[in-house]
């Protein structure tokens, strides 16, 4: 797990978090805390599909 990498996933929540703000300036904590965690876990999700596409485009 390199820095670049969690960086990138740090980034996804942080732009999930500002997404609901824009939607919903007066969203809860944890509407926040559930689109950090959405965000975050679709970035590592985004990361792994692009990893198995230059695997298989490797073989």
């Amino acid at each position: 797990m390199g820095f670049l990498e969690e960086a990138e996933k740090i980034a996804g929540a942080v732009v999930a978090v500002e997404g609901v703000k824009k939607l919903d300036p007066n969203a809860s904590i944890l509407t926040e805390g559930a689109a950090a965690v959405a965000g975050y876990k679709g970035a590592e999700a985004i990361e792994d599909h692009f990893e198995k596409k230059d695997d298989e485009n490797n073989q």
